[in-house]
């Protein structure tokens, strides 16, 4: 019973000693920031005092340290009120004294900002001594007239030894930065020691707070206390890693918390680093300019990877346009060679009469312009019935069905095809300039490959090409002439088909079938 009654002794003057370390970090931050601020603006005649009390600020808090060493813990329940009044009291009292005596000799000629932080460390002064009253009745072994908040083991206190000195960084570096915690304290003493740094820094008091400033406001980087009243740090830390919008935002948790655990869960949730309370500002500024370093790279490597994707698209879009997409896939898979027999096809051919005597007389932008948007037009049918476009020669358009993808009906998907290219040149071109148009359609086995190794393109060959080539060249203007063997080849025979005996150049006389 004895051992537990000392144990609980001993964690309440830890406690206690635990509770004098926040107002004391505290005066020693914006102390720091009141003498860095005086130099700015050269104003010597404080400079002394501020830096008087500086030192003051430093000795207390290296008091407060060794009183926090697992040593000095063990001395704090023999130590009686004269000790605790000469070495604790002693520099609060220069502290408090010399702060009035800057506000006093200085009124109207500080910044207004100075004198706020002025204000700030006379206060934590005030909850310094009230701190150290209660451990002046611990040592006396008076514990009831202790006070202890329950949740001051959990808020730890605000960031502390702040630089005296410390170069802003590049403009390459200042960031955008949210800095969330529930103790006003600790948030102004970042958002000050920040700013100083060159940063952007942001404030919210909690969570939800924080949620509605990301709603508005694009962050780099948040600073993310874990204790919080709302919503811990690590529930918002999953939040914010997962909505896509926020993700990439760079997060350091700052903790006072000494379970290695939560630190664990942190990073395994996708924190980028955690900081320790209290935090050293050099520490604050090295995480913090790390993550923007990494958050600005891995954006760079976004942009990077879009224009990479952007630029592929419009790679594999030109590659479509020259070349059909199961060969593509081919030659990605690694063939060297692409050659293929097809049995079953139909070769269009369809060419403009009289062309090459309009060229003399047409301008020749015009004329390219009428070009393009007749063959975009022929293109447009192509794909609409499933032909594969082979290339234009000229004023002549070359098309297959059946290649290379096999079609049961691409005898009537050809036929189909070459009716629409006589109605389409009819409709929309007759009138702006009287061109007129004739097809030939042959149906039989082809071969089918790629050739070339500059602007290399995909073609056919074999007779059944010549002869569809031919019939075009002997047809009538306005009409389609088809072979014996693309009529067969017809799944729906047309009513229109009228045979006639016609002498093909290289072949002879033959059977053919014109259609209108």
């Amino acid at each position: 019973m004895k051992k537990e009654v000392q144990a609980n002794q001993h964690a309440l003057s830890a406690r206690l000693i635990q509770r004098l370390a926040g107002p004391a970090e505290t005066i020693l931050g914006f102390q720091t920031l009141i003498v860095a601020a005086l130099k700015r603006d050269a104003q010597s005649e404080s400079l002394d005092d501020a830096r008087t009390i500086l030192a003051a600020a430093h000795s207390l808090d290296e008091m407060i340290k060794r009183l926090l060493s697992p040593e000095g813990q063990k001395t704090v329940e023999h130590i009686d009120d004269a000790t605790l009044r000469h070495e604790l009291r002693t520099p609060i009292n220069a502290i408090l004294g010399y702060s009035e005596l800057m506000l006093e000799e200085a009124a109207g000629q500080l910044d207004p900002t100075i004198e706020n932080d002025i204000r700030i460390v006379i206060t934590e002064c005030g909850r310094v001594l009230e701190q150290l009253d209660g451990l002046v009745d611990f040592s006396r072994g008076d514990i009831d007239a202790v006070g202890v908040e329950t949740d001051d083991a959990d808020i730890a206190a605000s960031l502390a030894h702040t630089l005296s000195d410390t170069a802003a960084p590049s403009n390459s570096l200042a960031g955008r930065i949210l800095v969330i915690d529930d103790i006003e304290a600790n948030r102004e003493l970042m958002r000050r020691v920040l700013t100083n740094r060159g940063h952007i820094a942001t404030t919210a008091a909690s969570a939800r707070e924080a949620l509605d400033l990301l709603e508005t406001n694009d962050f780099e980087v948040a600073l993310v206390d874990i204790l919080m009243p709302d919503m811990n740090g690590i529930d918002l830390l999953a939040l914010l890693k997962g909505n896509p919008r926020w993700r990439n935002m760079a997060v350091v948790m700052v903790t006072g918390l000494k379970d290695i655990q939560a630190v664990v869960k942190c990073i395994s949730a996708g924190a980028e680093d955690y900081l320790q309370k209290p935090v050293d500002p050099v520490l604050l500024f090295a995480r913090v300019e790390s993550c923007l370093e990494k958050v600005r790279w891995n954006e760079r490597e976004r942009k990077f990877l879009a224009q990479i994707e952007f630029e592929k698209s419009r790679a594999d879009t030109l590659l479509l346009s020259m070349l059909p997409e199961k060969v593509i896939k081919r030659l990605a898979a690694g063939e060297k060679v692409i050659a293929d027999r097809f049995d079953n096809t139909t070769i269009i051919f369809a060419d403009i009469v009289d062309f090459t005597p309009m060229v003399a007389r047409t301008d020749p932008v015009k004329l390219v312009s009428l070009l393009h948007d007749l063959f975009s037009a022929f293109d447009t049918l192509a794909d609409q019935f499933g032909i594969e476009k082979i290339k234009t020669l000229g004023d002549a358009y070359m098309a297959v069905a059946g290649v290379p993808e096999p079609q049961h009906d691409h005898a009537d998907r050809a036929l189909e095809f070459a009716r629409s290219l006589i109605k389409v040149m009819s409709k929309d071109f007759g009138a702006e300039m009287p061109l007129e148009i004739r097809i030939g359609l042959n149906s039989g086995p082809v071969i089918g490959g790629l050739i070339g190794q500059k602007r290399f393109v995909y073609d056919v060959w074999g007779e059944t090409v010549n002869l569809a080539s031919r019939l075009e060249n002997s047809g009538d203007t306005g009409r389609i002439q088809i072979s014996h063997s693309t009529l067969n080849a017809l799944l729906i025979k047309p009513a229109d088909a009228m045979a006639r005996v016609k002498k093909i150049k290289g072949v002879g006389e033959i059977e053919t079938f014109i259609l209108d």
